[in-house]
C-alpha cells in the first residue's frame, strides 16, 4: 500500500510535462487495451462462423439454398462476413454471368473470382482494423515515455543549481518521478505489440483459408459453368 500511495505522490509531483506525457500514454494503453478485446472478440466470432460456414458448405447442400439462407439472414438484419460474404459474391456474380448465353465457360469463371477477390479484400480490411494504431502505441509508446523521463531528469538537474547541497535525496525524487513516465510508455507498448502480433498472425491464417477457399470454389464453379455449356449447345 505504501508503495502505491508513493507512485501516487511522485505522479502528482511531476511537472505540467511529465504529466501530460503520463495521461497521454494512459489514454493511449486504455485506447488500445479496447480494441485488443474488440479484436479478440471479432476473431473469436469469425473463426466461429468460418467453421460452421464450411461444415454446411461441404455437407453437400445445394449451393443454390445455400446462398438462399444467407439471403434470408441478411433480410433478417444479420451481416454476412468472412468466408460466407467471400461465397456469396462468388455465387451471385456466376450466377448472373451463366445465364448470359454469349460468355464462354472461362469468361464466367474469371469473372466470379474477380467479385470473390473484391470481396477478399474487403474481408482484410475488416481483420486489419485497429491494428494499425496497435503497432503505433507499440511502437512510440516507449519513446513518448522516454521523452517525460528525459525532460523530467533535465528538470531535476536544473533544480540543482538552486540547492545548497547536491545530494542523492535532493535529486532521487525527481528522477523517481520522471522514470514513471518510462514504465507507463512500456505498460502501454508491451500489450499493444504482443496484440498486434497475434491478431496479425490470425488474420494471415484467415486470409490464407480464405484464399484456399476462393481456389476451391472456383473448382467447383469450374465444373458446372462447363457442364451448363454442355448442355446449352447440346439444346441448341
Amino acid at each position: 500500500m505504501e508503495a502505491q500511495l508513493s507512485i501516487v505522490h511522485l505522479i502528482m509531483e511531476a511537472g505540467v510535462t511529465v504529466k501530460l506525457v503520463m495521461l497521454t500514454l494512459l489514454l493511449a494503453s486504455m485506447a488500445s487495451w479496447y480494441m485488443i478485446v474488440q479484436r479478440f472478440i471479432y476473431f473469436r466470432n469469425s473463426r466461429e462462423d468460418m467453421y460452421d460456414f464450411e461444415e454446411r458448405f461441404w455437407s453437400g447442400i445445394d449451393l443454390s439454398q445455400l446462398y438462399r439462407e444467407g439471403n434470408e439472414r441478411a433480410e433478417d438484419g444479420a451481416l454476412i462476413v468472412g468466408m460466407e460474404s467471400i461465397f456469396r459474391a462468388g455465387f451471385k456474380e456466376f450466377s448472373r454471368l451463366a445465364k448470359q448465353s454469349e460468355m464462354d465457360s472461362e469468361a464466367v469463371i474469371e469473372g466470379s473470382r474477380r467479385a470473390m477477390r473484391v470481396a477478399m479484400l474487403r474481408e482484410e480490411e475488416r481483420l486489419e482494423k485497429h491494428l494499425s494504431f496497435l503497432a503505433s502505441v507499440g511502437s512510440t509508446s516507449p519513446y513518448i515515455g522516454l521523452f517525460g523521463t528525459v525532460w523530467g531528469i533535465m528538470n531535476s538537474f536544473r533544480g540543482l543549481a538552486n540547492a545548497t547541497q547536491a545530494t542523492l535525496a535532493t535529486v532521487a525524487p525527481g528522477i523517481s518521478e520522471a522514470l514513471i513516465a518510462t514504465a507507463m510508455g512500456l505498460f502501454a507498448a508491451i500489450p499493444a505489440v504482443l496484440a498486434y502480433n497475434r491478431f496479425s498472425n490470425r488474420m494471415d491464417n484467415f486470409l490464407n483459408r480464405y484464399d484456399t477457399f476462393v481456389d476451391e470454389f472456383s473448382s467447383i464453379l469450374y465444373r458446372q459453368a462447363y457442364a451448363l455449356r454442355s448442355r446449352d449447345r447440346k439444346a441448341g
